[in-house]
């Protein structure tokens, strides 16, 4: 085992509104997922307890990639301090890598199963409570890494990889373009992402993050619920609060692979 990336996203809506956040981790080789562990705020002790969990389950990594968040490190800090996060890499002897300060990610394989649990596990779906979720996350989980082949890794599971890591990644051709989806009708909507990374859209106002400012998105509308879609990556799912008609500025796009 060689590399783990890591990230904490904020995914699982609960059905009174509130949304939980997901410490996520995969092995860089094989695609694992090894963490998926949902906390109600994302403190250093609930990030740390999910990793430390982590390494008793697949082991301890040599390499770790995260951003440069505060509860990964302290290194970027008005003070150099040493976090819980980084005092465990280093007594495990971990070494723990980190992305540069203000640039775009490069973990981009974390950020490739973040578009599987959106797309695959999140969309359409709100959870009774915390354990509900983790236990129907769980069981995803187990699902992503020993059922469904992968075809970055050869058409096997990331299990298969992770514990025959010299199979060949040689796998049959496989095609990958989605059958195209007409997003018209009453359901959908488009927006375009206020400077401030907001979206309006049936009178509520939902944050899908300022780097997206600018971007054409669309909206899928159901009496309860408001899927924002940046392509065929699910963005964001939010509660409706407010029952008023939607203004259709325009209709959504037609979905291409």
């Amino acid at each position: 085992m060689e590399l783990w990336q890591m990230d904490v996203v904020g995914v699982i809506l609960l059905s009174d509104g509130k949304e939980l956040k997901c410490l996520t981790g995969v092995d860089d080789h094989s695609r694992l997922c090894v963490v998926a562990g949902l906390m109600v705020r994302a403190t250093s002790r609930s990030v740390c307890d999910h990793f430390a969990a982590a390494m008793r389950i697949h082991g301890v990594p040599q390499e770790i990639l995260t951003d440069n968040g505060k509860v990964f490190t302290g290194r970027f800090g008005y003070k150099d301090t040493e976090v819980l996060f980084d005092r465990i890499c280093r007594e495990n002897g971990i070494d723990h890598l980190l992305t540069a300060p203000r640039s775009p990610t490069t973990t981009g394989k974390i950020e490739r199963f973040h578009r599987s649990l959106r797309t695959e596990f999140l969309q359409s779906r709100t959870f009774d409570n915390q354990q509900v979720a983790q236990k129907e996350l769980d069981a995803w989980v187990v699902e992503y890494n020993t059922v469904r082949p992968h075809q970055g890794i050869g058409m096997v599971t990331p299990m298969t990889r992770f514990t025959h890591p010299g199979i060949s990644l040689v796998g049959p051709e496989v095609d990958t373009k989605a059958l195209n989806e007409v997003r018209s009708g009453p359901d959908w909507v488009s927006r375009r992402v206020g400077a401030n990374g907001v979206v309006g859209v049936a009178w509520q106002q939902i944050s899908v993050g300022r780097h997206r400012a600018g971007r054409n998105v669309d909206v899928q509308i159901s009496k309860e619920i408001l899927q924002i879609w940046d392509g065929k990556e699910l963005l964001k799912t939010a509660l409706r609060d407010k029952p008023g008609e939607v203004i259709r500025k325009k209709n959504a796009s037609i979905l291409k692979a």
